[in-house]
């Protein structure tokens, strides 16, 4: 049976004495230690814990601040574990916390620039790890499709495939039409001070037909896609729904990364083909307008001079930008952590790194391309 937290001065003897009774737990401490220290006033005194039942940290903490700086290990009689219990604790109070100096000047910078090359190095190493895994699941999943096409979850990647590509048409279009448009604007007003006007038909073909499709288009998924990726996976991973997945024996990149990887291989094509329409009749409607340039005459220029070789580049691009865009939106989505706080952080670098990667893509694509004279 517990009994509560109790004390006795007994000043009988020139050295006053704190007789303590009971429990002097955290459970029974009550405002016993309160009413210590004002009874001790802080003096050194006498502890007598002989009548002390049980201790814990909670209740020496309580008495090694009732004694104040007259604490001392020679003044106490109990047991020898409460003894030792009450010099662990006043040697920790007695611990001063050390102030670390922030390093400053060229010192700082040279630490800051070691982190982030160990950071970076620790971000390669974990896309590497992120690759090939999904690497791995991909071709077991190809596998499944000749041998057990049951296993393979269609319905996920049927839901994904609208969300993220049928109902990304509206926008696609919309912006690849302005893009167009400007397009043609700007190429009247430049090449109207050499009387080349005609020449803006070439201009918004090469322009909407090799880069701006698939650019604006990844752009828009990354924005679109990547953020929604690392959103739903995120606050899966936060609601620790992912870890019950692989107590229940299923692989979460099987059910959550692979439908939207695929579902974004399989609908960017159809994407860039809806940009390209969009933007050469943004074209054609300014050219039209300001030109007098018919849509027979437009179409007809575009096929001669143009040709489809560049739109068969722009969509030989598709698949690797669609690819980079659900890769680095889920990647992000499965390293939330538990706030909320590293969700926002996850889906704000979901969108900047898909959308420097597409940059960084389509500038090697042109370099590649331009040394094949394609």
């Amino acid at each position: 049976m517990q009994q509560p937290a109790a004390f006795e001065m007994d000043s009988a003897t020139d050295r006053p004495t704190a007789i303590l009774s009971g429990d002097w737990t955290t459970a029974q401490l009550g405002d016993a230690g309160q009413a210590l220290a004002k009874a001790t006033g802080g003096r050194g005194v006498d502890v007598d814990l002989t009548r002390v039942r049980r201790m814990d940290t909670a209740g020496a903490y309580a008495i090694t601040k009732a004694v104040g700086e007259g604490y001392s290990p020679e003044r106490v009689r109990g047991r020898p574990e409460m003894q030792r219990l009450l010099e662990l604790v006043d040697k920790a109070v007695q611990v001063k916390p050390v102030i670390r100096r922030e390093p400053q000047g060229f010192h700082n910078l040279t630490i800051r620039i070691g982190k982030g090359v160990i950071d970076l190095q620790h971000e390669f190493l974990s896309t590497m790890g992120f690759l090939g895994r999904l690497l791995v699941v991909s071709f077991r999943t190809f596998l499944n499709l000749f041998v057990r096409p049951h296993r393979i979850r269609w319905a996920p990647i049927f839901s994904q495939m609208e969300r993220a590509g049928l109902d990304a048409i509206p926008i696609v279009a919309i912006t690849t039409f302005f893009i167009g448009a400007v397009v043609g604007l700007i190429g009247v007003n430049m090449l109207r001070q050499f009387g080349a006007e005609v020449f803006v038909v070439e201009l918004v073909g090469v322009a909407v037909l090799r880069e701006f499709n698939i650019v604006i288009t990844a752009v828009l998924l990354a924005g679109r896609s990547a953020s929604a990726f690392a959103a739903e996976l995120g606050s899966m991973k936060m609601q620790q729904e992912v870890d019950a997945m692989r107590v229940m024996g299923v692989d979460p990149f099987e059910a959550l990364v692979l439908p939207r990887f695929i579902a974004l291989i399989l609908t960017i094509p159809l994407l860039t083909f809806v940009a390209t329409l969009a933007g050469l009749l943004g074209g054609l409607m300014v050219s039209w307008t300001t030109l007098g340039l018919g849509p027979t005459f437009f179409l007809q220029r575009i096929v001669d001079s143009v040709g489809v070789n560049h739109f068969y580049i722009a969509l030989s691009k598709a698949p690797v930008m669609a690819a980079v865009v659900a890769g680095i939106g889920c990647r992000q989505g499965l390293l939330t952590g538990g706030d909320v706080e590293s969700l926002g952080r996850r889906v704000t670098a979901a969108v900047v790194h898909a959308i420097f990667a597409i940059i960084l893509l389509d500038a090697a694509f042109a370099l590649i391309y331009m040394e094949l004279d394609l």
